[in-house]
């Protein structure tokens, strides 16, 4: 993608919200003719980018020589362990303990998130948990025990490996994007957000939106929805008193300092798919999570659900890691 200096820029393919490089001209007198920039692109008219220290920088068109979107930088170790840490605080379980770096979540066996124990480290040096040998297996699982629950492992990209013969299920990917970037729809909202789910909501999210099941699932438990850790929790929902579309919102802040909204719980009524309201939700859910201050935003979805990748890859969300389930014995 290149700019004439005389002429607008233009490309393929909308790069905004995109990581790009930028060729500049530097003004006469400089030691060398040209100079690049690399960030995300926020702005077309003028081209404006945020760089990786969040530093904001707006370029005369008239001086770019060329603009090209580039791949996303790779993903640090550190950023992966914080987004958990505000993950886990999203979807905390009722009850959690710190043990030997790990976090261990128990919410009454209600989802494979708030039951399991995640690597996030030492909160206060920020270092990585300690080695998963027998002594920390054995008090993890004296813990889910003291819990009536099986002893079971969330386990991110690079932060902890799966233990030998262990089974492994769950493949989940999490995407996340800056709020900024994300052109969100104008006009009355349609969405309204709740600090407590309806019984329609809980209805809705209990039989995921289909009409008719096999076999009943069991009732959403309410404790761990609405559980959040130092946050707030918003529940969205898309027509009255019978919700055609609904999602839950949690604004929790990670050690490092971002402020993140979680997406969970993103449900649309079997008859009522593919008409976008799915992306309503979650674009009235960002809209929220960034009134409560949050600046970057995450989903959670699972490997196989190609749908689901799809919408929010088209909101402009991006890869951010991975993380999978493990246990001694077959879930």
């Amino acid at each position: 993608m290149t700019t004439d200096p005389s002429g607008d820029p233009m490309s393929e393919e909308n790069p905004l919200g995109h990581r790009v490089v930028v060729r500049y001209r530097l003004p006469p007198g400089q030691p060398q003719r040209f100079t690049d920039v690399i960030g995300v692109l926020i702005g077309w008219d003028p081209p404006t980018v945020r760089t990786a220290d969040d530093a904001v920088i707006t370029l005369d068109p008239a001086q770019i020589v060329a603009l090209k979107a580039v791949g996303p930088r790779p993903v640090r170790t550190r950023e992966i362990r914080a987004l958990e840490a505000a993950a886990a605080d999203g979807w905390p379980g009722v009850e959690r303990e710190r043990i030997d770096g790990w976090l261990a979540s128990a919410g009454h066996g209600y989802t494979g998130r708030a039951n399991s124990a995640v690597p996030l480290g030492d909160p206060e040096t920020g270092g990585p948990a300690s080695v998963l040998d027998q002594n920390v297996l054995l008090r993890l699982d004296l813990w889910y025990s003291g819990h009536s629950l099986p002893l079971r492992l969330r386990l991110p990209d690079r932060l902890a490996p799966v233990p030998p013969h262990w089974h492994v299920w769950g493949e989940t990917r999490v995407l996340g994007v800056d709020i900024d970037n994300v052109v969100l729809p104008q006009g009355p909202a349609m969405v309204r957000v709740d600090p407590a789910p309806t019984p329609e909501w809980l209805e809705l999210r209990r039989f995921s939106g289909e009409d008719a099941v096999d076999v009943a699932p069991p009732e959403p438990d309410e404790a761990v929805l609405t559980a959040v850790r130092d946050g707030i929790v918003g529940f969205a929902a898309l027509g009255l008193p019978n919700p055609l579309a609904i999602g839950r919102g949690a604004v929790t802040t990670a050690p490092d300092g971002r402020i993140w909204v979680g997406l969970t719980c993103i449900t649309v009524a079997a008859p009522h798919r593919r008409r976008g309201l799915g992306t309503l939700v979650c674009a009235e859910l960002l809209r929220w999570g960034h009134k409560h201050g949050a600046t970057h935003a995450y989903v959670q979805v699972e490997a196989d659900n190609h749908a689901a990748l799809e919408l929010y890859r088209d909101m402009g969300f991006l890869d951010h890691h991975g993380y999978r389930y493990a246990a001694p014995t077959a879930p």
